[in-house]
């Protein structure tokens, strides 16, 4: 650290601006893997009422890898149900459907809600925990310029990017809410209908006082700062898109009501005063999402949100729920929002500084992605930067962000646009009522895309971390975007198809899903996602099939004798002096009988390494068979995969499948491992 006149600056590996949910998950990332890095926002605590509630599977598969996923799911409130309500002949709404709120037998965890401070929270805690109390969230502080050294980008060592920050008074980091002096917080500081920005009149303020600013020289910068990223606003990139005209009110209420589905989730459509769905939370806590008719956009298509207060929301929603009746006496939260879906023009600047979660993508709440999709932009992103600002990886793969991510993104606004449209619409009076929105034809793009909002259906595209043929690249997904697409691993169609066919259960570019396994060694029943976790290393997973067939056996050692090569990626990729799978980790699932194998005996001392002090690894050999009280021994079955000869898997740190073959194509898997990791062959 030093100082430059009366200005402090320093050197970072990565500053993350902004600390919602996305900048959290990138913090996570970089405690994990023991990256230098900063946290910084301009808020001056962390959310403890309102803004994002819905967890989706696939996040809570992500807290659990991280270490908290326990904690999220026992305290969350888990939606089981979706209620449909429409209005019959009569105009009168009634419930016309029932159906599973998550597609049964996807996840072992299924949508729940949470208030977002308490995922905030977990963060936090783990973040301090995993890095030893040396990363934590800097508040009360504002980048003012960022600039990047063009010239320096390609140099691995340097610091290209120069962030100047300010420090803010108590006052100028809270923010303003819409009704002074009241109780009730709002979140309308955050929301669409918030048409200008503040950081100007902050940063003015803050020159006032002397030693308010910093000057920060990063190799890589994550901006996570909202849907009006100060950081995108500095690299002069847009969000495009469409507003629509639909105004809609949100109230976190403890109900009073004769309705009968308050406890589920619900989508409410009235014959005439719009929507409303019904959305369960912990403590006793509904949220309504609540469509504004009487409240809407001028001719420049903005909304006047002083018109808009909780009980102008509350009186929208009891029209629309009529003829049950509703009330409240508490409330703790309150806002409203304009229904828009926009897509970021570009995703990074020179792979240097990176953009994620709202600041690149748009789009209404009611489906419950925004914080998990957030969530997930850096949960791609953090891992590539944190093994590249350390020197394991190349920094090439991080152009598979981009590739990855905007395409996400863009199914995201295409699911949203269809789906807040048919939530928003009039209810159509018959068959016959073109102009209005078919209920059936709602519940099926509910229905469809269940899939989507679960997180479960991503599969990223080819790359260098994913092997599957090029021809499959989408140009969509550098459209808009100069540095042209991510390095693509060279594999036929053909070769692709054997190699998918060894394990079609697995699908190369999806998450590795789960299955319960044995721990060889004490029997101990596992799901085998809880081995994946989120540390920042790789995983090779052997299927070694039948171990007591005499061929079988005779493969594996083959293989185990490559990988045990002082020229295998293994033992390249691993430091001097480290343990052999610090980078990357070996786990094996095997097929035979566990009563009838032994460890010691049965497998490759790589297979679960000895150590001096503490001995044999008895973590890293599992059996597919069945548990004494828990049942199994489908893993072979729902992967797949033959149970006597199986194959080999590469798994990337976020959990994604990148590579499969068999136990002979050894040199393919070294050739996956030497285009992402800085090898150094051993002599």
């Amino acid at each position: 650290m030093a100082t430059n006149g009366s200005v402090l600056e320093s050197n970072v590996d990565v500053l993350i601006i902004g600390a919602g949910p996305a900048g959290m998950m990138a913090a996570c990332w970089m405690a994990h893997c023991g990256v230098k890095a900063r946290i910084i926002d301009k808020r001056n605590s962390k959310i403890f009422y309102g803004q994002a509630d819905g967890l989706q599977s696939r996040s809570l598969e992500i807290f659990e890898s991280f270490g908290f996923g326990d904690r999220a799911w026992n305290e969350a409130n888990h939606l089981i149900e979706m209620c449909m309500w429409n209005p019959g002949p009569d105009g009168v709404i009634r419930r016309s459907d029932r159906i599973p709120d998550t597609i049964v037998g996807l996840s072992r965890f299924q949508e729940c809600v949470l208030n977002q401070g308490r995922v905030e929270r977990f963060f936090l805690d783990n973040i301090k925990k995993y890095s030893k109390g040396t990363l934590q969230v800097e508040r009360a502080i504002l980048p003012e310029s960022l600039e990047v050294d063009a010239s320096k980008v390609d140099d691995d060592s340097a610091h290209p990017v120069t962030v100047k920050l300010r420090h803010l008074s108590e006052e100028e980091s809270t923010p303003q809410q819409q009704v002074n002096g009241s109780k009730v917080s709002d979140g309308l500081f955050r929301s669409s209908l918030v048409y200008e920005d503040d950081e100007e009149d902050l940063i003015r303020k803050s020159q006032s006082r002397a030693e308010t600013s910093e000057i920060v020289h990063a190799k890589y910068v994550i901006g996570c700062d909202g849907a009006r990223s100060w950081t995108r606003r500095s690299l002069g990139f847009e969000l495009l898109g469409e507003a629509t005209d639909f105004i809609w009110g949100v109230l976190d209420i403890i109900p009073i009501t004769d309705f009968p589905d308050i406890r589920m989730r619900c989508a409410v459509h009235s014959a005439e005063n719009g929507s409303l769905m019904v959305i369960p939370r912990e403590n006793k806590l509904v949220r309504l999402y609540i469509q504004l008719k009487e409240v809407t956009p001028d001719a420049s298509g903005r909304a006047d949100r002083s018109k808009i207060t909780p009980e102008i929301i509350f009186s929208a929603a009891q029209k629309i729920i009529s003829p049950y009746k509703l009330s409240y006496e508490y409330c703790n939260w309150w806002t409203a929002y304009q229904i828009g879906q926009r897509v970021g023009t570009h995703f990074d600047a020179h792979e240097r500084v990176f953009l994620a979660g709202d600041a690149v993508h748009t789009h209404s709440p009611k489906a419950g992605q925004g914080m998990n999709v957030s969530m997930q932009d850096t949960y791609n992103l953090g891992w590539k930067v944190g093994l590249v600002a350390k020197g394991i990886a190349k920094r090439s793969i991080l152009s598979t962000y981009r590739s990855e991510r905007q395409q996400v993104a863009q199914d995201l606004i295409d699911f949203d646009h269809r789906f807040s449209r048919l939530f928003s619409g009039k209810p159509a009076k018959d068959i016959m009522d073109a102009e209005g929105v078919s209920m059936e034809e709602f519940k099926n793009a509910f229905i469809k895309g269940n899939m989507f909002a679960t997180g479960l259906s991503v599969n990223y595209g080819p790359s260098s971390i994913v092997t599957k043929p090029d021809t499959a690249v989408d140009e969509k997904a550098n459209k808009g975007n100069h540095q042209g697409s991510a390095a693509v691993t060279r594999i036929s169609a053909d070769a692709y198809a054997k190699r998918q066919a060894l394990a079609p259960g697995i699908p190369i570019g999806m998450r590795f899903d789960n299955v319960q396994v044995l721990n060889q060694s004490d029997g101990r029943p596992w799901h085998f996602q809880q081995k994946l976790k989120s540390d920042g290393r790789f995983r090779v997973i052997l299927f070694a099939g039948d171990v007591l067939s005499a061929p079988q056996k005779n493969r594996v050692e083959k293989f185990c004798d490559a990988l045990a090569s002082p020229t295998s990626f293994l033992r390249a990729a691993t430091p001097p002096s480290a343990p052999v799978d610090i980078v990357i980790e070996i786990l094996t699932i095997h097929s035979s009988r566990r009563v009838e194998t032994e460890l010691l005996r049965d497998f490759p001392e790589i297979l679960h390494p000895f150590d001096a002090h503490v001995g044999w690894d008895y973590d890293k050999v599992f059996v597919d068979d069945v548990s004494y009280h828990e049942g199994g021994g489908d893993a072979y079955f729902k992967y797949g995969i033959d149970r006597e000869r199986g194959c080999v898997v590469a798994v990337r740190p976020d959990q994604y499948v990148g590579w499969i073959g068999e136990l002979e194509d050894f040199e393919g898997l070294q050739e996956y491992f030497e285009g992402i990791l800085v090898l150094n062959p051993k002599a």
